[in-house]
Protein backbone atom coordinates (compact mmCIF):
# COMPACT_ATOMS: atom_id res chain seq x y z
CA UNK A 1 0.00 0.00 0.00
CA UNK A 2 2.82 2.40 0.87
CA UNK A 3 4.50 1.70 -2.46
CA UNK A 4 1.31 2.10 -4.46
CA UNK A 5 0.28 5.32 -2.76
CA UNK A 6 3.67 6.81 -3.55
CA UNK A 7 3.30 5.45 -7.07
CA UNK A 8 0.09 7.41 -7.52
CA UNK A 9 1.77 10.55 -6.16
CA UNK A 10 4.48 10.03 -8.78
CA UNK A 11 1.94 9.54 -11.55
CA UNK A 12 -0.13 12.55 -10.52
CA UNK A 13 2.99 14.69 -10.85
CA UNK A 14 3.74 12.98 -14.16
CA UNK A 15 0.23 13.80 -15.38
CA UNK A 16 0.60 17.39 -14.24
CA UNK A 17 3.74 17.96 -16.30
CA UNK A 18 3.16 15.70 -19.31
CA UNK A 19 -0.58 14.88 -19.59
CA UNK A 20 -1.04 12.23 -22.31
CA UNK A 21 1.05 14.04 -24.91
CA UNK A 22 4.17 13.15 -26.88
CA UNK A 23 6.52 12.94 -23.88
CA UNK A 24 4.06 10.74 -21.96
CA UNK A 25 3.74 8.35 -24.92
CA UNK A 26 7.53 8.25 -25.35
CA UNK A 27 8.15 7.52 -21.67
CA UNK A 28 5.52 4.77 -21.61
CA UNK A 29 6.96 3.09 -24.71
CA UNK A 30 10.55 3.45 -23.45
CA UNK A 31 9.62 1.67 -20.20
CA UNK A 32 8.01 -1.21 -22.06
CA UNK A 33 10.90 -3.33 -23.43
CA UNK A 34 13.25 -2.85 -20.46
CA UNK A 35 10.32 -3.75 -18.23
CA UNK A 36 9.85 -6.92 -20.28
CA UNK A 37 13.45 -7.92 -19.46
CA UNK A 38 12.86 -7.18 -15.80
CA UNK A 39 9.73 -9.33 -15.69
CA UNK A 40 11.43 -12.14 -17.61
CA UNK A 41 14.33 -12.42 -15.18
CA UNK A 42 12.90 -10.81 -12.08
CA UNK A 43 10.36 -11.15 -9.32
CA UNK A 44 7.69 -13.41 -10.81
CA UNK A 45 9.92 -15.90 -12.63
CA UNK A 46 12.66 -15.99 -10.02
CA UNK A 47 10.20 -16.49 -7.17
CA UNK A 48 8.47 -19.34 -8.99
CA UNK A 49 11.69 -21.30 -9.51
CA UNK A 50 14.01 -20.17 -6.70
CA UNK A 51 11.75 -19.98 -3.63
CA UNK A 52 10.44 -23.60 -3.73
CA UNK A 53 13.99 -25.01 -3.92
CA UNK A 54 15.50 -22.55 -1.43
CA UNK A 55 12.57 -22.92 1.00
CA UNK A 56 12.82 -26.71 0.79
CA UNK A 57 16.50 -26.57 1.76
CA UNK A 58 15.76 -24.27 4.69
CA UNK A 59 12.90 -26.54 5.80
CA UNK A 60 15.21 -29.59 5.76
CA UNK A 61 17.94 -27.76 7.67
CA UNK A 62 20.35 -27.65 4.69
CA UNK A 63 21.51 -24.12 5.53
CA UNK A 64 24.90 -24.32 3.85
CA UNK A 65 23.45 -25.64 0.60
CA UNK A 66 20.82 -22.90 0.68
CA UNK A 67 23.53 -20.24 0.95
CA UNK A 68 25.52 -21.75 -1.90
CA UNK A 69 22.37 -21.77 -4.02
CA UNK A 70 21.64 -18.11 -3.20
CA UNK A 71 25.19 -17.08 -4.13
CA UNK A 72 25.14 -18.89 -7.45
CA UNK A 73 21.74 -17.52 -8.46
CA UNK A 74 22.70 -13.90 -7.71
CA UNK A 75 25.95 -14.38 -9.67
CA UNK A 76 23.99 -15.61 -12.69
CA UNK A 77 21.62 -12.65 -12.37
CA UNK A 78 24.45 -10.13 -12.30
CA UNK A 79 25.92 -11.62 -15.48
CA UNK A 80 22.57 -11.72 -17.28
CA UNK A 81 21.53 -8.21 -16.31
CA UNK A 82 24.87 -6.69 -17.28
CA UNK A 83 24.60 -8.28 -20.72
CA UNK A 84 20.98 -7.20 -21.13
CA UNK A 85 21.81 -3.60 -20.18
CA UNK A 86 24.66 -3.42 -22.70
CA UNK A 87 22.52 -4.83 -25.51
CA UNK A 88 19.65 -2.54 -24.58
CA UNK A 89 21.79 0.58 -24.92
CA UNK A 90 23.33 -0.65 -28.17
CA UNK A 91 20.06 -1.71 -29.79
CA UNK A 92 17.86 1.14 -28.54
CA UNK A 93 16.68 2.21 -32.06
CA UNK A 94 15.59 -1.33 -32.91
CA UNK A 95 13.92 -1.76 -29.52
CA UNK A 96 12.00 1.48 -30.05
CA UNK A 97 10.78 0.39 -33.48
CA UNK A 98 9.60 -2.93 -32.01
CA UNK A 99 7.83 -1.37 -29.03
CA UNK A 100 6.22 1.53 -30.88
CA UNK A 101 6.17 1.05 -34.66
CA UNK A 102 3.78 3.97 -35.02
CA UNK A 103 6.28 6.51 -33.62
CA UNK A 104 8.30 8.74 -35.93
CA UNK A 105 10.36 11.94 -35.94
CA UNK A 106 10.84 13.70 -32.60
CA UNK A 107 8.71 11.14 -30.73
CA UNK A 108 10.86 8.24 -31.95
CA UNK A 109 14.13 10.08 -31.21
CA UNK A 110 13.01 10.90 -27.68
CA UNK A 111 11.95 7.29 -27.05
CA UNK A 112 15.37 6.02 -28.19
CA UNK A 113 17.10 8.37 -25.76
CA UNK A 114 14.86 7.25 -22.89
CA UNK A 115 15.43 3.57 -23.68
CA UNK A 116 19.20 4.07 -23.41
CA UNK A 117 18.85 5.79 -20.04
CA UNK A 118 16.34 3.35 -18.57
CA UNK A 119 17.75 -0.01 -19.61
CA UNK A 120 20.41 -0.26 -16.86
CA UNK A 121 17.73 0.54 -14.28
CA UNK A 122 15.94 -2.73 -14.86
CA UNK A 123 19.14 -4.66 -14.28
CA UNK A 124 19.19 -3.21 -10.78
CA UNK A 125 15.52 -4.04 -10.26
CA UNK A 126 16.14 -7.66 -11.25
CA UNK A 127 18.73 -7.92 -8.48
CA UNK A 128 16.10 -6.50 -6.14
CA UNK A 129 13.96 -9.52 -7.07
CA UNK A 130 16.68 -11.79 -5.69
CA UNK A 131 16.53 -9.87 -2.41
CA UNK A 132 12.77 -10.38 -2.42
CA UNK A 133 13.18 -14.14 -2.86
CA UNK A 134 15.52 -14.37 0.12
CA UNK A 135 13.37 -12.16 2.35
CA UNK A 136 10.08 -13.87 1.49
CA UNK A 137 11.46 -17.34 2.16
CA UNK A 138 12.53 -16.15 5.62
CA UNK A 139 9.05 -14.64 6.10
CA UNK A 140 10.29 -11.04 5.90
CA UNK A 141 7.55 -9.63 3.66
CA UNK A 142 7.33 -5.95 4.56
CA UNK A 143 10.75 -4.72 3.44
CA UNK A 144 10.77 -6.55 0.10
CA UNK A 145 7.49 -4.93 -0.96
CA UNK A 146 8.11 -1.55 0.69
CA UNK A 147 11.55 -1.13 -0.92
CA UNK A 148 10.10 0.02 -4.29
CA UNK A 149 8.89 3.09 -2.39
CA UNK A 150 12.44 4.37 -2.69
CA UNK A 151 12.20 4.09 -6.49
CA UNK A 152 9.01 6.15 -6.42
CA UNK A 153 10.48 8.72 -4.03
CA UNK A 154 13.46 9.29 -6.32
CA UNK A 155 11.15 10.11 -9.24
CA UNK A 156 8.88 12.28 -7.10
CA UNK A 157 11.92 14.24 -5.92
CA UNK A 158 13.06 14.68 -9.53
CA UNK A 159 9.70 16.06 -10.66
CA UNK A 160 9.26 18.31 -7.62
CA UNK A 161 12.83 19.58 -7.73
CA UNK A 162 13.12 20.14 -11.48
CA UNK A 163 9.50 20.53 -12.61
CA UNK A 164 9.58 24.30 -12.19
CA UNK A 165 12.82 24.68 -14.17
CA UNK A 166 12.67 22.08 -16.95
CA UNK A 167 9.89 21.33 -19.41
CA UNK A 168 9.08 18.72 -22.06
CA UNK A 169 12.05 16.68 -23.31
CA UNK A 170 14.67 17.84 -20.74
CA UNK A 171 12.30 17.09 -17.85
CA UNK A 172 11.31 13.62 -19.06
CA UNK A 173 15.00 12.70 -19.56
CA UNK A 174 15.76 13.96 -16.04
CA UNK A 175 12.90 11.80 -14.75
CA UNK A 176 14.45 8.76 -16.42
CA UNK A 177 17.76 9.42 -14.62
CA UNK A 178 15.87 9.83 -11.34
CA UNK A 179 14.34 6.41 -11.90
CA UNK A 180 17.80 4.90 -12.43
CA UNK A 181 19.07 6.40 -9.17
CA UNK A 182 15.98 5.13 -7.38
CA UNK A 183 16.52 1.57 -8.62
CA UNK A 184 20.01 1.48 -7.09
CA UNK A 185 18.66 2.87 -3.82
CA UNK A 186 15.95 0.16 -3.84
CA UNK A 187 18.61 -2.53 -3.63
CA UNK A 188 20.66 -0.62 -1.07
CA UNK A 189 17.85 -0.46 1.50
CA UNK A 190 17.35 -4.25 1.37
CA UNK A 191 20.94 -5.43 1.62
CA UNK A 192 21.45 -4.75 5.37
CA UNK A 193 18.65 -7.24 6.10
CA UNK A 194 19.36 -9.71 3.27
CA UNK A 195 23.09 -10.22 3.78
CA UNK A 196 22.88 -11.54 7.38
CA UNK A 197 20.31 -14.11 6.19
CA UNK A 198 22.79 -15.50 3.64
CA UNK A 199 25.95 -14.98 5.70
CA UNK A 200 28.71 -17.11 4.22
CA UNK A 201 27.19 -16.98 0.74
CA UNK A 202 29.75 -17.65 -1.99
CA UNK A 203 29.70 -16.05 -5.42
CA UNK A 204 30.11 -18.38 -8.36
CA UNK A 205 28.66 -19.64 -11.62
CA UNK A 206 28.95 -23.38 -11.02
CA UNK A 207 25.87 -25.30 -12.09
CA UNK A 208 27.03 -28.12 -9.78
CA UNK A 209 26.10 -26.18 -6.65
CA UNK A 210 23.20 -27.87 -4.79
CA UNK A 211 19.83 -27.00 -6.23
CA UNK A 212 21.10 -24.80 -9.08
CA UNK A 213 20.13 -27.19 -11.87
CA UNK A 214 16.68 -27.62 -10.35
CA UNK A 215 16.17 -23.85 -10.21
CA UNK A 216 17.36 -23.39 -13.79
CA UNK A 217 15.22 -26.27 -15.07
CA UNK A 218 12.20 -24.71 -13.39
CA UNK A 219 13.23 -21.17 -14.32
CA UNK A 220 13.50 -21.71 -18.09
CA UNK A 221 9.86 -22.68 -18.73
CA UNK A 222 8.65 -19.93 -16.40
CA UNK A 223 10.77 -17.41 -18.33
CA UNK A 224 9.21 -18.64 -21.55
CA UNK A 225 5.78 -18.33 -19.99
CA UNK A 226 6.54 -14.84 -18.71
CA UNK A 227 7.94 -14.07 -22.14
CA UNK A 228 4.60 -14.91 -23.67
CA UNK A 229 2.86 -12.60 -21.19
CA UNK A 230 5.37 -9.83 -21.82
CA UNK A 231 4.99 -10.25 -25.57
CA UNK A 232 1.30 -9.59 -25.01
CA UNK A 233 2.17 -6.41 -23.11
CA UNK A 234 4.43 -5.30 -25.97
CA UNK A 235 1.69 -6.08 -28.48
CA UNK A 236 -0.71 -3.89 -26.49
CA UNK A 237 1.73 -0.99 -26.78
CA UNK A 238 2.31 -1.69 -30.45
CA UNK A 239 -1.43 -1.67 -31.14
CA UNK A 240 -1.92 1.50 -29.09
CA UNK A 241 0.90 3.24 -31.01
CA UNK A 242 -1.16 2.75 -34.19
CA UNK A 243 -4.14 4.52 -32.62
CA UNK A 244 -4.40 8.32 -32.25
CA UNK A 245 -1.81 10.15 -30.11
CA UNK A 246 -2.32 9.62 -26.39
CA UNK A 247 -3.50 6.01 -26.66
CA UNK A 248 -0.25 4.56 -25.27
CA UNK A 249 -0.39 6.95 -22.31
CA UNK A 250 -4.12 6.26 -21.78
CA UNK A 251 -3.42 2.53 -21.51
CA UNK A 252 -0.57 3.21 -19.09
CA UNK A 253 -2.64 5.44 -16.77
CA UNK A 254 -5.55 2.99 -16.77
CA UNK A 255 -3.21 0.07 -16.06
CA UNK A 256 -1.73 1.91 -13.08
CA UNK A 257 -5.15 1.92 -11.40
CA UNK A 258 -6.27 -1.50 -12.61
CA UNK A 259 -3.05 -3.13 -11.45
CA UNK A 260 -3.52 -1.85 -7.87
CA UNK A 261 -5.62 -4.78 -6.58
CA UNK A 262 -3.43 -7.19 -8.55
CA UNK A 263 -0.33 -5.81 -6.82
CA UNK A 264 -1.82 -5.38 -3.36
CA UNK A 265 -3.79 -8.60 -3.14
CA UNK A 266 -2.82 -10.90 -6.03
CA UNK A 267 0.92 -10.49 -5.63
CA UNK A 268 0.65 -10.13 -1.86
CA UNK A 269 -1.37 -13.30 -1.26
CA UNK A 270 0.69 -15.27 -3.80
CA UNK A 271 3.96 -14.06 -2.26
CA UNK A 272 2.93 -15.18 1.21
CA UNK A 273 1.39 -18.41 -0.06
CA UNK A 274 4.20 -19.68 -2.33
CA UNK A 275 6.74 -20.55 0.43
CA UNK A 276 3.96 -22.14 2.49
CA UNK A 277 2.53 -24.03 -0.49
CA UNK A 278 6.04 -25.28 -1.22
CA UNK A 279 6.34 -26.57 2.34
CA UNK A 280 2.88 -28.17 2.12
CA UNK A 281 3.84 -29.92 -1.10
CA UNK A 282 6.79 -31.69 0.56
CA UNK A 283 4.51 -34.24 2.27
CA UNK A 284 2.59 -37.06 0.62
CA UNK A 285 -0.81 -35.56 1.42
CA UNK A 286 -1.96 -32.47 -0.45
CA UNK A 287 -4.84 -31.64 1.89
CA UNK A 288 -2.98 -28.70 3.45
CA UNK A 289 -2.04 -27.43 0.01
CA UNK A 290 -5.65 -27.57 -1.20
CA UNK A 291 -6.85 -25.78 1.93
CA UNK A 292 -4.29 -23.02 1.44
CA UNK A 293 -5.21 -22.63 -2.24
CA UNK A 294 -8.90 -22.27 -1.39
CA UNK A 295 -8.11 -19.81 1.38
CA UNK A 296 -5.97 -17.71 -0.97
CA UNK A 297 -8.68 -17.58 -3.64
CA UNK A 298 -11.32 -16.66 -1.05
CA UNK A 299 -9.15 -13.85 0.32
CA UNK A 300 -8.50 -12.54 -3.18
CA UNK A 301 -12.17 -12.58 -4.12
CA UNK A 302 -13.17 -10.63 -1.02
CA UNK A 303 -10.92 -7.71 -1.96
CA UNK A 304 -10.68 -7.96 -5.74
CA UNK A 305 -14.30 -8.43 -6.82
CA UNK A 306 -15.37 -5.12 -5.23
CA UNK A 307 -12.30 -3.44 -6.71
CA UNK A 308 -13.43 -4.42 -10.20
CA UNK A 309 -16.96 -3.10 -9.63
CA UNK A 310 -15.58 0.13 -8.16
CA UNK A 311 -13.37 0.69 -11.22
CA UNK A 312 -16.33 0.19 -13.54
CA UNK A 313 -18.82 2.31 -11.60
CA UNK A 314 -16.58 5.03 -10.16
CA UNK A 315 -13.70 5.04 -12.65
CA UNK A 316 -14.29 8.57 -13.91
CA UNK A 317 -14.18 10.02 -10.39
CA UNK A 318 -11.05 8.00 -9.56
CA UNK A 319 -9.16 9.02 -12.68
CA UNK A 320 -10.16 12.67 -12.28
CA UNK A 321 -9.11 12.79 -8.63
CA UNK A 322 -5.79 11.06 -9.26
CA UNK A 323 -4.62 12.58 -12.52
CA UNK A 324 -6.74 15.56 -13.65
CA UNK A 325 -4.33 18.43 -13.15
CA UNK A 326 -2.09 20.64 -15.26
CA UNK A 327 -1.78 19.14 -18.75
CA UNK A 328 -4.21 16.31 -17.95
CA UNK A 329 -7.73 17.63 -18.70
CA UNK A 330 -11.32 16.33 -18.55
CA UNK A 331 -11.11 14.79 -22.04
CA UNK A 332 -8.11 12.77 -20.91
CA UNK A 333 -10.09 11.68 -17.84
CA UNK A 334 -12.95 10.40 -19.99
CA UNK A 335 -10.60 8.43 -22.25
CA UNK A 336 -8.67 6.82 -19.38
CA UNK A 337 -11.87 6.05 -17.44
CA UNK A 338 -13.26 4.16 -20.44
CA UNK A 339 -10.10 2.07 -20.69
CA UNK A 340 -10.18 1.46 -16.91
CA UNK A 341 -13.77 0.18 -17.09
CA UNK A 342 -12.64 -2.35 -19.69
CA UNK A 343 -9.65 -3.40 -17.58
CA UNK A 344 -11.95 -3.82 -14.56
CA UNK A 345 -13.47 -6.89 -16.18
CA UNK A 346 -10.08 -8.61 -16.17
CA UNK A 347 -9.03 -7.76 -12.60
CA UNK A 348 -10.56 -10.77 -10.75
CA UNK A 349 -9.06 -13.19 -13.28
CA UNK A 350 -5.63 -11.55 -13.32
CA UNK A 351 -5.32 -11.80 -9.54
CA UNK A 352 -6.60 -15.38 -9.39
CA UNK A 353 -3.95 -16.45 -11.91
CA UNK A 354 -1.27 -15.50 -9.36
CA UNK A 355 -2.42 -17.97 -6.71
CA UNK A 356 -3.33 -20.74 -9.18
CA UNK A 357 0.10 -20.54 -10.81
CA UNK A 358 1.69 -20.67 -7.34
CA UNK A 359 -0.13 -23.96 -6.78
CA UNK A 360 1.52 -25.43 -9.89
CA UNK A 361 4.92 -24.02 -8.92
CA UNK A 362 4.70 -25.49 -5.42
CA UNK A 363 4.11 -28.91 -6.99
CA UNK A 364 7.26 -28.47 -9.09
CA UNK A 365 5.25 -27.95 -12.28
CA UNK A 366 6.35 -24.79 -14.08
CA UNK A 367 5.36 -26.01 -17.56
CA UNK A 368 1.58 -26.16 -17.27
CA UNK A 369 1.11 -22.43 -16.51
CA UNK A 370 3.40 -21.68 -19.48
CA UNK A 371 1.36 -23.73 -21.94
CA UNK A 372 -1.85 -22.16 -20.72
CA UNK A 373 -0.34 -18.67 -20.87
CA UNK A 374 0.67 -19.15 -24.50
CA UNK A 375 -2.88 -20.01 -25.54
CA UNK A 376 -4.40 -17.25 -23.40
CA UNK A 377 -2.08 -14.58 -24.83
CA UNK A 378 -2.82 -15.58 -28.41
CA UNK A 379 -6.52 -15.22 -27.67
CA UNK A 380 -5.95 -11.93 -25.83
CA UNK A 381 -3.88 -10.34 -28.60
CA UNK A 382 -6.19 -11.39 -31.42
CA UNK A 383 -9.27 -10.28 -29.47
CA UNK A 384 -7.66 -6.94 -28.62
CA UNK A 385 -6.76 -6.30 -32.27
CA UNK A 386 -10.32 -6.99 -33.38
CA UNK A 387 -12.00 -5.00 -30.61
CA UNK A 388 -9.78 -1.92 -30.86
CA UNK A 389 -11.29 -1.26 -34.28
CA UNK A 390 -14.55 -0.45 -32.49
CA UNK A 391 -13.53 0.64 -28.99
CA UNK A 392 -10.05 2.15 -29.44
CA UNK A 393 -7.63 1.50 -26.54
CA UNK A 394 -10.52 0.13 -24.45
CA UNK A 395 -10.78 -2.72 -26.98
CA UNK A 396 -7.21 -3.73 -26.19
CA UNK A 397 -8.18 -3.94 -22.51
CA UNK A 398 -11.24 -6.06 -23.34
CA UNK A 399 -9.01 -8.48 -25.22
CA UNK A 400 -6.85 -8.80 -22.10
CA UNK A 401 -9.94 -9.74 -20.08
CA UNK A 402 -10.91 -12.52 -22.49
CA UNK A 403 -7.43 -14.03 -22.31
CA UNK A 404 -7.26 -13.72 -18.50
CA UNK A 405 -10.48 -15.65 -17.89
CA UNK A 406 -9.41 -18.38 -20.29
CA UNK A 407 -6.17 -18.62 -18.29
CA UNK A 408 -8.05 -18.99 -14.99
CA UNK A 409 -10.40 -21.67 -16.28
CA UNK A 410 -7.63 -23.83 -17.76
CA UNK A 411 -5.35 -23.50 -14.69
CA UNK A 412 -8.24 -24.46 -12.40
CA UNK A 413 -9.05 -27.52 -14.49
CA UNK A 414 -5.43 -28.70 -14.46
CA UNK A 415 -5.06 -28.25 -10.69
CA UNK A 416 -8.33 -30.02 -10.01
CA UNK A 417 -7.23 -33.02 -12.06
CA UNK A 418 -4.06 -33.28 -10.01
CA UNK A 419 -5.33 -32.41 -6.53
CA UNK A 420 -9.04 -33.08 -6.72
CA UNK A 421 -11.59 -30.43 -5.83
CA UNK A 422 -10.03 -27.70 -3.70
CA UNK A 423 -13.06 -25.39 -3.40
CA UNK A 424 -15.71 -26.31 -0.83
CA UNK A 425 -19.35 -25.25 -1.00
CA UNK A 426 -18.61 -22.54 1.55
CA UNK A 427 -15.89 -21.08 -0.70
CA UNK A 428 -18.30 -20.84 -3.64
CA UNK A 429 -20.88 -19.18 -1.40
CA UNK A 430 -18.27 -16.60 -0.31
CA UNK A 431 -17.59 -15.73 -3.98
CA UNK A 432 -21.32 -15.19 -4.57
CA UNK A 433 -21.60 -13.04 -1.44
CA UNK A 434 -18.66 -10.89 -2.59
CA UNK A 435 -20.19 -10.36 -6.04
CA UNK A 436 -23.69 -9.62 -4.70
CA UNK A 437 -22.36 -7.15 -2.13
CA UNK A 438 -20.16 -5.46 -4.74
CA UNK A 439 -23.13 -4.91 -7.07
CA UNK A 440 -25.15 -3.19 -4.33
CA UNK A 441 -22.11 -1.15 -3.28
CA UNK A 442 -21.52 -0.05 -6.89
CA UNK A 443 -25.15 1.09 -7.20
CA UNK A 444 -24.89 3.11 -3.99
CA UNK A 445 -21.49 4.58 -4.82
CA UNK A 446 -22.55 5.43 -8.36
CA UNK A 447 -25.61 7.27 -7.07
CA UNK A 448 -23.45 9.38 -4.76
CA UNK A 449 -21.00 10.11 -7.60
CA UNK A 450 -23.89 11.27 -9.81
CA UNK A 451 -25.23 13.59 -7.10
CA UNK A 452 -21.81 15.17 -6.57
CA UNK A 453 -20.68 15.20 -10.20
CA UNK A 454 -20.89 19.00 -10.44
CA UNK A 455 -18.85 19.48 -7.25
CA UNK A 456 -15.12 19.20 -6.67
CA UNK A 457 -13.71 15.99 -8.16
CA UNK A 458 -11.97 15.03 -4.91
CA UNK A 459 -15.26 15.35 -3.00
CA UNK A 460 -17.02 13.18 -5.58
CA UNK A 461 -14.31 10.51 -5.50
CA UNK A 462 -13.86 10.36 -1.73
CA UNK A 463 -17.57 10.35 -0.87
CA UNK A 464 -18.53 7.80 -3.50
CA UNK A 465 -15.66 5.50 -2.51
CA UNK A 466 -16.55 5.85 1.19
CA UNK A 467 -20.16 4.89 0.51
CA UNK A 468 -19.06 2.01 -1.73
CA UNK A 469 -16.68 0.63 0.92
CA UNK A 470 -19.19 1.07 3.76
CA UNK A 471 -22.03 -0.66 1.88
CA UNK A 472 -19.77 -3.53 0.83
CA UNK A 473 -18.40 -3.98 4.34
CA UNK A 474 -21.81 -3.94 6.02
CA UNK A 475 -23.43 -6.36 3.57
CA UNK A 476 -20.59 -8.87 3.71
CA UNK A 477 -20.72 -8.77 7.51
CA UNK A 478 -24.49 -9.23 7.56
CA UNK A 479 -24.14 -12.17 5.17
CA UNK A 480 -21.33 -13.59 7.35
CA UNK A 481 -18.56 -13.63 4.79
CA UNK A 482 -15.60 -15.39 6.53
CA UNK A 483 -13.05 -12.82 5.35
CA UNK A 484 -15.20 -9.92 6.55
CA UNK A 485 -15.43 -11.52 10.00
CA UNK A 486 -11.70 -12.22 10.02
CA UNK A 487 -10.94 -8.60 9.08
CA UNK A 488 -13.07 -7.28 11.94
CA UNK A 489 -11.39 -9.68 14.37
CA UNK A 490 -7.96 -8.58 13.18
CA UNK A 491 -8.90 -4.93 13.75
CA UNK A 492 -10.14 -5.72 17.26
CA UNK A 493 -7.13 -7.84 18.27
CA UNK A 494 -4.21 -6.65 16.13
CA UNK A 495 -1.65 -8.01 18.57
CA UNK A 496 -2.95 -11.57 18.17
CA UNK A 497 -2.89 -11.71 14.36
Amino acid sequence: MITRVLGFVRERLFAQYFGIGVEADAFGAAMKIPNVIRNLLGEGTLSASFIPVYAGMIERGETENARRLAGTIVSILVLLTAGAAFLGILLAPIITDIAAPGFSGHQRDLTITLVRVLFPMFGALILSAWCLGILNTHRRFFLSYAAPSVWNIAQIATLVGLGGHLFGKPLVIALAWGAVIGSVAQIAVQLPTVLPLVRGMRWGLSADAPGVRRVIRAWIPVVFGAGVVQISSVIDTQLASLLPSGSVAALRFAQLIAILPVSLFGVGVAAVALPELSRDAVGASHDALKTRLAEGLRQLAFFVIPSAFAFAALGSAMVGALFETGSFDSRDTALVAGVLAAYAIAVPAQTSIKILASGHYALGDTKTPVRIAILAIVVSASSGFALMQYFGPAGIALGAAIGAYLNVVLNSIKLRRRLGSFLARGDVRSFIVSAFSAVLAALAGGEVAALLSQRHIWLEASCSMFVFSAVYGVITLVLRHPEAKRLVQAMRRPGRQ
